[in-house]
C-alpha cells in the first residue's frame, strides 16, 4: 500500500489530502478501482484522526483505493478544540465556504492522478462524519453549482461524486438552530462552531439555509447511505431523516440506517478507531458492512474470470492436455 501526505495549497501545511493506494504488483494487474474520499468530523474546529485513518483502512480493505481530506478548520488542524469558554473570533481563510471547495480541489487531484493512482474516476465517493459528514452533504448537492465548480473553473461533470456516504451528518442548521435550544453545552458548541464556520455566532435564515443540504438536494444529487443512531445528543437524529426525506421527494437513490444506541462520533465503533472502551459498539460496527454492500451495488471491481496464478494454471492444463 501507498501512504503519502499532499498540501493541496502550496503555501499551506494544514489542507491535505492522505491517500490509502493499492499498487500494481505481479499479483495486483493494475486496473483502475473505484475510490472513497474521507472527510473526518470535527465541529469545523479540527479534523478528528479517528475518523480518518481507521476509515480509510477499512475501505482499502474492502478493495477501494481511499483517500483523507483534512479541510480547513479554525485549529487549522492542529487538533482538538479552542477555548470555548470564551466566544472565539472568526477565521475568514477557513469558514465557509473553503472546506467544501476543497473537496473539489481533491476530486481534481484525484482525477488528475487516476492513472497513477489506479483510480476509477467515474466512480469517486465523498464520505464524511459530523461536520465532516455536513461537508460531505454539501459537497454533494452543490459540487454543479458556481459555489463549487464554477468558483475552481472547471467542467462540473470532472468533480462529480459518484455516491455520498454519511456517518451521523449535520444536514439542517435552520433546523439546528432550535434543536439545540435548551442544552446550554451544546449551545455553547454550535454558537463557536457556527463562528469557526459562519464566521458568526448568529447567522441569518439565508446564511442557514444556504449550508443546509437537507434543503438543497436535486436532481444532481448522487445516490447516498446514510447512517446515525437514535441516542446520538450531539446531532439529533432528525438530521438524518430530513436528508433522507428530501432525497426520497427528488426520487434519489438512498439507504438509511438508524441504530438504536450508540453515542455521537463512534467511527467505525470498533478498537480500530476507538479511544476509550465507550466507542466500541458491536451493533454500529456493522454499518462498514453494509455500506461496503451498498457500494458494491454500483462500485462493483473490474475483475478477471481467474486470478493469474489461476490462469497460468489453467493455461498450462491447456497446454499439456491435461483438462482432456
Amino acid at each position: 500500500m501507498k501512504s503519502e501526505i499532499i498540501n493541496l495549497y502550496p503555501d499551506r501545511t494544514d489542507v491535505t489530502l492522505t491517500t490509502y493506494l493499492w499498487e500494481k504488483s505481479d499479483f495486483i494487474d493494475g486496473k483502475a478501482r473505484p475510490a472513497i474520499l474521507i472527510c473526518p468530523g470535527g465541529g469545523y474546529f479540527s479534523c478528528s484522526d479517528t475518523e480518518g485513518a481507521p476509515v480509510a483502512l477499512r475501505f482499502a480493505a474492502m478493495g477501494y483505493q481511499a483517500f483523507v481530506l483534512r479541510y480547513s478548520n479554525y485549529t487549522k488542524n492542529g487538533g482538538g478544540f479552542p477555548d470555548l469558554s470564551h466566544k472565539i473570533a472568526p477565521q475568514p481563510e477557513t469558514a465557509h465556504p473553503a472546506p467544501v471547495r476543497e473537496i473539489g480541489m481533491a476530486m481534481l487531484r484525484i482525477r488528475q492522478n487516476a492513472e497513477a493512482w489506479m483510480v476509477d474516476a467515474e466512480r469517486i465517493a465523498v464520505c464524511g462524519f459530523s461536520a465532516g459528514g455536513h461537508n460531505a452533504a454539501m459537497y454533494a448537492t452543490n459540487w454543479h453549482t458556481d459555489l463549487v465548480a464554477g468558483y475552481l473553473g472547471v467542467d462540473a461533470k470532472l468533480i462529480r461524486p459518484a455516491a455520498a456516504i454519511l456517518g451521523y451528518p449535520l444536514t439542517d442548521y435552520v433546523f439546528m438552530q432550535t434543536a439545540t435550544a435548551g442544552n446550554d453545552m451544546d449551545r455553547a458548541f454550535f454558537d463557536s462552531s457556527n463562528i469557526a464556520f459562519l464566521g458568526t455566532d448568529t447567522p441569518d435564515m439565508e446564511q442557514l439555509t444556504a449550508v443546509s443540504p437537507a434543503r438543497l438536494v436535486s436532481d444532481h444529487t448522487p445516490p447516498m447511505f446514510i447512517w446515525t443512531t437514535s441516542s446520538d445528543e450531539l446531532v439529533p437524529t432528525m438530521h438524518s431523516l430530513l436528508l433522507a426525506q428530501a432525497l426520497s421527494t427528488h426520487k434519489i437513490p438512498y439507504t438509511l440506517h438508524v441504530f438504536e444506541r450508540g453515542k455521537h462520533g463512534l467511527s467505525t465503533g470498533t478498537q480500530s478507531s476507538a479511544v476509550a472502551m465507550t466507542d466500541l459498539s458491536p451493533e454500529v460496527e456493522d454499518w462498514m458492512n453494509m455500506a461496503d454492500k451498498w457500494l458494491r451495488k454500483r462500485f462493483t471491481l473490474n475483475l478477471p474470470a481467474m486470478n493469474p496464478y489461476e490462469a497460468m494454471m489453467a493455461q498450462q492444463r491447456a497446454e499439456t492436455g491435461a483438462d482432456k
